[in-house]
């Protein structure tokens, strides 16, 4: 099926900035231009594209077309690069599914390494992230564990290292007996969403336990660690996050040595991976900085 990139731009543009209006300003078309690139679409693949809202968002068809889009566009800043244009595509456009952590600690430096290049980000739950590439809505993804994705390369990152923190207060009032499966289930927690399992995780490596302590959602790396600083709960926070808390007497590890690793993978898509080459290189020397290296995180599980 052939599809003409006039539409294609169209759709691309009302999902990447709300509207209609918007995507004709950024277009410099009129706005009944844009209605009809998408009416001549939808009804060119015979499916809705767009749930019209405030803001406009993408059908589950209307956000596989848009990812083919951006992800031609990739493609042709490629080809433009490589044959020297002197009137190349501009900057290709790339969508990826990053976790929260990974962008509070080390992803903004790779982004920061890559030119030409601008950024959708979709931020996930580390556990979910690799669901964006199987449905084919984003182009790349940092994901957990090493298991790749049907029809992408995956390269092996290390791992992240979350220690369980709270404040010195914290720990004398909750947990002046000790950690236990009684006083962990009764200690206020913090959870970054509800797609969040690791503090979970790490209850139930430690006591054999499956717990369901009180809990306040965070969903903000920075906050989250600020939360376990003023006493709200205690909650598994990146080692890069808490080193300074930590040095300063602000937060402490509940139980020393008892961190829990993550592995993370970089998944791209197989056809865009020559033309992510240069953002793949430049995560692996981000992530070399912050992570853990596989046989590192190994040896310390």
């Amino acid at each position: 099926m052939l599809l003409d990139p006039h539409h294609l731009s169209a759709l691309s543009a009302i999902l990447r900035y709300g509207s209609f209006d918007a995507a004709a300003s950024q277009l410099a078309v009129t706005p009944s231009a844009v209605s009809q690139r998408i009416k001549a679409l939808e009804d060119r693949v015979g499916a809705s594209l767009i749930n019209r809202g405030s803001p406009c968002i993408g059908t589950p068809a209307g956000l596989r077309i848009a990812q083919y889009a951006e992800d031609i566009g990739l493609l042709e800043a490629q080809l433009s690069r490589e044959l020297a244009l002197e009137q190349g595509a501009g900057p290709g456009q790339v969508r990826i599914a990053v976790p929260a952590d990974s962008l509070a600690t080390w992803f903004v430096d790779a982004m920061a390494q890559t030119q030409d290049m601008m950024f959708d980000l979709i931020v996930d739950d580390q556990d979910y992230s690799a669901d964006w590439l199987r449905r084919g809505e984003v182009s790349a993804a940092v994901t957990v564990g090493g298991q790749p994705v049907s029809g992408c390369d995956a390269v092996a990152l290390g791992a992240m290292r979350y220690l369980p923190t709270a404040s010195p207060d914290f720990i004398s009032t909750w947990f002046k007996n000790g950690v236990t499966a009684k006083t962990l289930d009764l200690a206020p927690s913090l959870t970054f969403n509800r797609k969040d399992g690791l503090q979970n995780a790490w209850m139930e490596a430690q006591t054999g336990s499956r717990l369901s302590p009180p809990t306040h959602f965070m969903p903000s790396s920075h906050a989250f660690v600020e939360a376990a600083i003023a006493g709200l709960g205690w909650g598994m926070n990146p080692q890069e996050l808490v080193r300074a808390p930590i040095k300063d007497g602000q937060l402490r590890s509940i139980i020393p040595d008892a961190h829990l690793d993550v592995t993370l993978t970089w998944q791209v898509g197989r056809i865009l991976a020559p033309a992510l080459m240069p953002l793949t290189s430049a995560v692996q020397k981000a992530a070399a900085k912050v992570l853990l290296s596989p046989v590192k995180a190994e040896r310390h599980r």
